[in-house]
């Protein structure tokens, strides 16, 4: 792989306090989680988001958390791709999906939107569906009448919150592994 390659890791989440802890904040947990391993601050402030740089084995990684709120993700990711001149395949993208269980990872190398806000904004901004994305379980509606809004914006019962911190080490190596050029394995691996 070449090492002058810049990867953007973007995780999807609305940026009030009041939406921490929340389904739809999965990708930022993830996020988090990946600055601390890797040693990367995310706390500049530019194209909308939060966002810092560094190097992760060999590769050049920019992590950024959009402050657009989910349904305008799109409006910070893509001024930032543009800026450091990184390809839509070399944006990988951390978000939330209602169908999996809470923990369980669906890693694809593009694909649609899937009736998520925030990647149908990417998707928009980009210009296509040609971006690497971890798709990270929060499990269902319990019910079909359930708002969705209402279910995506809850809480994470202590169970389910538990499920998702023990993946953030397998979310962190599948990104690595995609960095390397390695998605299959990413999803033989950690699909799942």
């Amino acid at each position: 792989m070449n090492t002058n390659d810049i990867w953007l890791i973007a995780g999807l989440g609305n940026p009030e306090p009041k939406y921490d802890g929340t389904r739809h904040n999965a990708g930022f947990a993830a996020l988090d989680y990946l600055a601390g391993k890797w040693g990367i601050s995310v706390s500049k402030t530019k194209f909308q988001g939060l966002w810092g740089q560094g190097e992760v084995d060999g590769h050049k990684v920019v992590l950024l958390k959009p402050l657009t709120y989910m349904n305008l993700s799109g409006d910070s990711i893509g001024p930032l791709a543009g800026f450091f001149k990184i390809p839509a395949d070399h944006v990988i993208v951390l978000c939330d999906d209602i169908t999996q269980n809470p923990g369980k990872l669906r890693i694809r190398p593009s694909g649609s939107a899937g009736g998520h806000n925030g990647l149908k904004s990417i998707i928009a901004r980009l210009g296509g569906e040609n971006f690497p994305r971890i798709r990270i379980g929060v499990g269902a509606k319990p019910r079909p009448d359930y708002d969705l809004a209402d279910w995506v914006l809850g809480k994470f019962p202590p169970d389910d919150a538990k499920a998702l911190a023990d993946r953030c080490p397998d979310i962190a190596a599948a990104a690595n592994l995609i960095m390397d050029g390695k998605l299959g394995l990413a999803q033989s691996k950690y699909n799942g």
